[in-house]
């Protein structure tokens, strides 16, 4: 699942990226605190992407949904964007929970192997 979510961060930060330049010209946002801001997000979703592996990525990834649904506030698009990513992200989330509840009632009803 982790890939899953992972993908979900590439792309989130591929589509931060592109929305910079939409924060320029139609939001009149100053080049430069558009780029600080889009940058520093869409390099936080990168690293992490990187932290997945650890309990904190799956926290720090939900508190970055929050955020970029916050970008909406600049961008409207965002708004949508980060609703859209943000259901994946959760959902992906909610998933992950199921399987691992799953494997645990399977492993714990499996007969011991020899």
């Amino acid at each position: 699942m982790r890939s899953v979510l992972s993908a979900i961060l590439v792309f989130e930060a591929i589509i931060i990226g592109l929305a910079i330049p939409v924060a320029i010209t139609l939001g009149e946002v100053p080049s430069a605190l558009a780029g600080a801001v889009g940058g520093a997000a869409a390099v936080t979703c990168l690293v992490v992407t990187g932290l997945l592996r650890f309990p904190v990525g799956k926290v720090l990834g939900s508190v970055l949904q929050v955020v970029v649904f916050g970008l909406g506030f600049v961008v409207p698009l965002m708004f949508v964007l980060g609703v859209i990513f943000g259901v994946m992200w959760f959902g992906f989330l909610v998933l992950d929970r199921r399987i691992a509840a799953s494997k645990a009632a399977h492993d714990q009803s499996a007969p011991p192997a020899d």
